[in-house]
């Protein structure tokens, strides 16, 4: 059984009734975003980690712990005395960084201030500055969040037979995205 105010065990895989619902399960709070964020850095070991997030080392351990049951990160051994571990990601946690590049995309558009980011993130080989969009690889064209609707998956397919049809509406409509001209630059 997995609850979100359960911190002593890693939450147990099952068919989400919501992929973001049992997403969420798995990422939790902000010390694991920036546990993740600390591990796209390069930054592996326990007490690399403690020092760098200033987190208490039981909270630390909890969110490892989880992240190693989950299948977010792997233990690997790097020094048999002392017994000392790094954590390296999985493919599994390789795929969270779209969502960690976009929250800090997120966060340098809407609350990095006046002086603009405190970091940038490049494509290494060119040192071209990184941009998150939404691309359909059948259309050959870029599209905005107000394009998107949800659709039955695969695990709610049988139950369409048994609901009212489903009106598929786009999230947001264009409109929503100028916020009244009130956008940020």
């Amino acid at each position: 059984m997995s609850t979100a105010n359960s911190s002593a065990s890693a939450p147990q895989l099952q068919p989400p009734g919501c992929s973001i619902e049992a997403a969420l399960e798995i990422v939790r709070d902000r010390w694991t975003i920036l546990i993740l964020r600390d591990a796209f850095r390069g930054i592996r070991r326990f007490d690399d980690l403690r020092r760098d997030l200033e987190i208490p080392r039981a909270i630390l351990a909890d969110r490892l712990r989880s992240l190693v049951e989950s299948g977010v990160f792997v233990k690997r051994q790097y020094q048999q005395r002392p017994e000392r571990f790094e954590y390296r990601l999985t493919p599994m946690g390789m795929e969270l960084s779209p969502i960690l590049v976009s929250l800090m995309q997120w966060g340098d558009r809407w609350l990095s201030g006046e002086e603009g980011p405190p970091r940038l993130l490049v494509h290494e080989p060119c040192a071209t500055e990184i941009d998150m969009s939404f691309y359909c690889w059948t259309c050959e064209e870029a599209f905005t969040p107000s394009q998107i609707s949800s659709q039955p998956g695969a695990v709610s397919a049988p139950a369409l037979h048994s609901q009212p049809p489903l009106h598929s509406q786009p999230a947001l409509q264009e409109g929503d995205l100028k916020n009244n001209g009130a956008t940020k630059s």
